[in-house]
């Protein structure tokens, strides 16, 4: 069985971490909430990352064998992804915050509930359906790596979850404000890893001959 490269692992779990950002789900959370009767607050914290879980888990089964189905290099798909993580993180950056952008979206629609707007888009957002399918590229990564990325994956969802179990007493400590400002400190880690997926997909591509940087996962 070969080592565990533990400096890959932190990465992966950095870059979930960062673009499911369980810190600004907190104020979605408290605004989907809002006529929620308290004691159901933990059942509705569950679902929704019940449902985040299912969403994430089936394009980590399933993503790149729809790219390949519609005849995609997985190179272009990193490097179009990379863009799209660059630009999810400008909007957390200099944008409205995540939690702002989805609130809105939820009472333009007048919908508040564990599917939309916690599990979809706050917590299962695009920005992390696309990271997980970039992270388990399956001619880079065998099955056992791909079932760490999901371990992993999940270990953070589990954050997510206890953070949502917590949210009354770290609503008085952070506030909207605060987690408006760990949001922006996120977008500018999601930048780097976007920057470093698009090298990544210009080297797959032969378009950029890139040195092999140990524990590079992206």
């Amino acid at each position: 069985m070969p080592p565990i490269d533990w400096s890959t692992l932190v990465r992966e779990f950095v870059t979930l971490l960062v673009v499911i950002d369980p810190i600004g789900s907190l104020p979605v959370f408290y605004f989907a909430t809002a006529k929620v009767p308290p004691a159901l607050h933990w059942r509705f914290a569950v679902r929704a990352v019940i449902v985040a879980a299912i969403v994430l888990m089936l394009f980590l089964v399933g993503g790149q064998f729809l790219l390949e189905v519609l005849g995609l290099r997985f190179g272009s798909f990193r490097i179009a992804g990379g863009i799209v993580l660059f630009l999810f993180a400008l909007t957390m950056i200099f944008g409205d915050s995540k939690p702002s952008r989805e609130i809105e979206a939820a009472e333009r629609d007048h919908l508040a509930g564990a599917v939309f707007p916690m599990a979809i888009p706050s917590i299962a957002s695009p920005g992390a359906m696309l990271a997980i399918v970039v992270l388990t590229d399956n001619h880079r990564n065998s099955v056992p790596d791909q079932l760490l990325t999901a371990v992993i994956l999940m270990a953070v969802l589990l954050l997510t979850l206890f953070l949502l179990l917590l949210a009354a007493p770290l609503k008085r400590a952070i506030g909207t404000t605060g987690a408006s400002v760990i949001s922006r400190v996120m977008g500018i880690i999601l930048a780097t890893v976007a920057v470093d997926a698009v090298l990544g997909g210009l080297g797959a591509v032969g378009a950029l001959r890139l040195q092999q940087v140990p524990g590079a996962a992206m």
